[in-house]
């Protein structure tokens, strides 16, 4: 059986849930003040109130026993918002702060906030890693030997790091790239520091032939992930790359499940809580900036989630909104309702089969099948 979850996982994992869960929270609660509305409750975690207290506007911000989630309570707010339950017993001056009586744009914009402020925490957080920090750019140095390549059979072993080729010196992996495809079966000399010890070997690039007819070397090596240097980059620079890596990361997402519906991938990659809260603590050892760029991705599946059209989720909500607008009003009391109750059942499948999947992926499947059998 894969090794399980420990301690050290489940608090990172609890740290970054908080803290998405937080900005998530957030999103929902500034565009609901901004446009007047009146917001009771902030809560971080679901269940009993652990502690809590209460602002100069009135909310309960709170801790609560179960941190699995959060949610935000506004005054006048309820499941359904159908004709016949928008409080109209209210008085003139409680239908101002109400969430329901707002305008069909405002509550949009309400519901769009909480999905929106992930994305932009991983913009925020890509930029100032790019600005403050720089991106990993890897050097010259050896990770995989692929097996029976001419690296392999000229004897580069992982860990090496190439300062030179032929006459050449070089330090960035991307160096070691272009003078390998610029010599398809053409002997080259690597300069090598080993252990300590400067090593040469000959080497003679496999040549591949690509798809514009042109051959190129291949050598058969990756580049080493612990042997990379930071570049920083500029303001604007950096800020592109916020935005430019969140599009990315959410047209790959979009792309995943493309295929997953399509059936050209299958769903065993899904992973619920608990593979989240493995990686959570794997990237904790990594360091505080693999933890961090762990949680900024996070944030992008949070933000994308949320914005699948599943009552409950505030996809759901959007996709109410927009048949509001078409009709003029809101979907009748009945529609909604049953709306509600197929998102609580689809959202507890897609839990139960997520956690299945974790439970495969350590193990504890096959271990009770063995176990029984």
């Amino acid at each position: 059986m894969a090794e399980f979850m420990e301690l050290s996982d489940i608090i990172p994992f609890l740290i970054v849930l908080t803290i998405l869960v937080y900005v998530h929270e957030w999103g929902h609660y500034w565009v609901a003040v901004k446009s007047g509305v009146r917001v009771e409750v902030f809560s971080i975690g679901f269940g009993p109130e652990l502690f809590g207290w209460y602002n100069k506007a009135g909310t309960r911000w709170k801790i609560s026993a179960i941190p699995l989630g959060g949610y935000v309570k506004m005054f006048g707010q309820s499941d359904s918002e159908a004709d016949d339950d928008v409080g109209e017993d209210l008085t003139d001056e409680e239908k101002g702060v109400s969430f329901a009586h707002k305008s069909l744009a405002k509550r949009v914009a309400i519901v769009a906030a909480g999905p929106f402020a992930n994305f932009i925490f991983a913009i925020v957080v890509f930029f100032l890693l790019a600005w403050v920090v720089g991106t990993p750019v890897p050097q010259a140095g050896v990770g995989q030997v692929m097996l029976d390549s001419p690296a392999d059979q000229a004897g580069v072993l992982s860990g090496d790091t190439i300062v030179a080729i032929n006459d050449e010196e070089i330090t960035l992996f991307s160096d070691l790239q272009r003078i390998v495809r610029e010599h398809p079966e053409t002997s080259i000399d690597l300069y090598i520091q080993r252990g300590g010890e400067n090593v040469t070997v000959s080497v003679r690039p496999r040549g591949i032939v690509g798809d514009d007819g042109v051959s190129y070397g291949q050598l058969g090596v990756s580049p080493d992930p612990e042997q990379v240097h930071y570049e920083r980059s500029g303001f604007f620079e950096a800020a592109g790359f916020g935005v430019t890596r969140t599009v990315g990361m959410i047209t790959g997402i979009l792309q995943y499940l493309g295929d997953m519906i399509s059936g050209n991938r299958g769903t065993e990659e899904l992973g619920g809580p608990l593979r989240i809260a493995q990686i959570s603590g794997d990237m904790a050892e990594g360091g505080i900036i693999s933890l961090i760029v762990f949680m900024a991705a996070l944030s992008v599946n949070l933000g994308l989630i949320n914005l699948f059209p599943i009552p409950m989720l505030d996809g759901g909500h959007l996709v109410m909104y927009a048949a509001e607008f078409v009709r003029g009003k809101p979907l009748g009391a009945k529609a909604q309702e049953y709306g509600f109750g197929f998102g609580l059942i689809l959202l507890t499948l897609i839990f139960v089969f997520v956690t299945w999947n974790d439970l495969e992926h350590f193990g504890v499947i096959e271990f009770f099948k063995n176990l029984i059998g």
